[in-house]
């Protein structure tokens, strides 16, 4: 599908380039593609940014390079050491600064004639359509299901296209659902994949220069569907296999049963996204509850060391991956190491005389790892809150955090 210029030609009357602004962009101004004109499209153009991370870093600084006139930026994070592997708009300077500080600085320093807006916190089903209204074209950088199945709803019922991407250790998807023209993110995906089936990136990892690749191609899409040049990504899917260095392409089709861009649609305003996905969105936003209601019981890890130390006879279950436990372990003091995956096949395995401590690196997987054991009838589980990381800042401090 060819591209369709968004910005109306009447927004273009009061826009000037200044003589710095002509130097600045002169590679672009020399292509026929865009010209004076293309780049006063681009002045014009506002795009809203949901995510300041992974691909949020290369989407910011390239669009603020292009001389996109108005970027808003909607995160509530603060900058990791983790972070830095990938979401490269900020450096080590910047571990522990909000991210959109950071990243507000980085865009400027790159070129001062963009605004860039911030909104810092959470894009929820309250604030949605007030953050996305003003903006021209919004790009979805998030990385958890509910802010997705968000994201692509707000378009819908405000008119906005959504550039897509997404990105999970060495393979991304690229696309743009426009439900004036094409399908929507629900015609790809109705219903989300069952709370677990898909590890985020903080569990299973992610190459460091993915977010990089498939970012900038959220960017070029972005700026053709701007200029109104090229074919555009609506009604395709590219799926992108970094290990291999393989591209293949999906033809999407509208799904005319989709609830919210449909013929009959049964979504008409935004609803509880958690809820609908059965995760959290946003950190600590939900109780860690399991699916009967009843609360995973927790034990901190200070907890865990003071029975330790009181010689209480307990099971350390580690049900992170063989990597992880290269980089930490609770090994010597009897942790035995069991994926996720595996857990339930191996059940037999494990003692259930004695209470079960079930760890992983931040307390997600091993909470899932406990409901899936309550349903074979295991009792006597507890789970690590905060996981081996929180153990490290909490009790062995030389140990890393990752």
């Amino acid at each position: 599908m060819t591209s369709k210029n968004r910005i109306h030609p009447d927004a273009l009357a009061d826009i000037h380039l200044s003589h710095e602004e002509v130097q600045r962009y002169s590679r672009h101004l020399i292509m026929p593609e865009v010209g004076m004109s293309g780049q006063k499209k681009l002045k014009a153009a506002s795009v809203l940014l949901v995510g300041a991370g992974g691909l949020g870093s290369p989407l910011a600084m390239y669009l603020a390079a292009a001389g996109i006139g108005r970027i808003g930026l909607v995160d509530y994070d603060v900058v990791d050491y983790s972070n830095l592997q990938r979401q490269i708009i900020h450096g080590t300077k910047d571990v522990g600064r909000s991210k959109l500080q950071s990243a507000k600085e980085t865009m400027l320093d790159i070129n001062p004639h963009v605004q860039v807006d911030t909104y810092e916190v959470p894009l929820t089903s309250a604030n949605a359509l007030e953050i996305i209204a003003p903006y021209d074209i919004v790009i979805d950088g998030t990385d958890n299901f509910p802010t997705r199945y968000l994201t692509n709803d707000a378009c819908v019922l405000l008119g906005k296209p959504n550039v897509y991407g997404s990105i999970f250790r060495f393979e991304g998807q690229l696309s743009i659902f426009d439900a004036a023209e094409g399908p929507c993110y629900r015609c790809l995906f109705p219903e989300p994949p069952p709370p677990g089936a898909v590890p985020s990136c903080a569990a299973g990892g992610v190459l460091g220069v993915l977010p990089g690749t498939v970012g900038t191609m959220q960017a070029t899409e972005a700026i053709k569907y701007i200029l109104g040049i090229g074919e555009s990504m609506v009604g395709r899917l590219l799926l992108y296999d970094a290990l291999n260095m393989e591209f293949t392409e999906v033809h999407l089709q509208k799904n005319p049963q989709c609830p919210i861009c449909g013929e009959n649609p049964t979504i008409t305003e935004l609803i509880d996204y958690e809820q609908f996905c059965g995760v959290p969105a946003h950190d600590h936003s939900l109780p860690l509850t399991a699916e009967e209601g009843e609360a995973v019981a927790q034990i901190t890890p200070l907890e865990l060391k003071r029975r330790l130390d009181a010689g209480e006879n307990l099971l350390i279950l580690d049900v992170r991956e063989e990597p992880e436990w290269e980089i930490s372990n609770l090994g010597h003091l009897g942790a035995r190491l069991i994926p996720a995956g595996e857990v339930v096949e191996r059940r037999e395995e494990l003692d259930t005389a004695v209470p079960i401590i079930v760890q992983c690196r931040s307390g997600s997987r091993s909470a899932d790892v406990i409901r899936e054991l309550q349903e074979y009838g295991f009792t006597n589980l507890f789970n690590l809150d905060g996981g081996i990381n929180r153990w490290a800042s909490e009790v062995d401090l030389t140990m890393p955090i990752y």
